[in-house]
């Protein structure tokens, strides 16, 4: 994913959060925070158990990105 790419993710996540907020599970930016902090440091397992092969301690753009999706469902 190259950074313009993200950039085109961010402006589709928020017009998702616009029109879909009722689906969120974090709509304020404190629980949307948290739980961006909780899906950071569980994304491993995640990769791991989708069979993904990324080591998430190598940052790049599909990581935040999965974060950010990650962040919205996640409690």
């Amino acid at each position: 994913m190259t950074r313009i790419e993200f950039i085109k993710f961010l402006e589709e996540f928020k017009k998702d959060f616009d029109t879909n907020k009722s689906e969120w599970e974090n709509v304020n930016l404190s629980d949307f925070l948290e739980s961006m902090i909780a899906y950071t440091e569980d994304i491993q397992g995640f990769y791991d158990n989708m069979e993904m092969n990324i080591d998430a301690d190598k940052p790049t753009w599909e990581n935040f990105m999965h974060i950010l999706k990650g962040a919205s469902i996640y409690e």
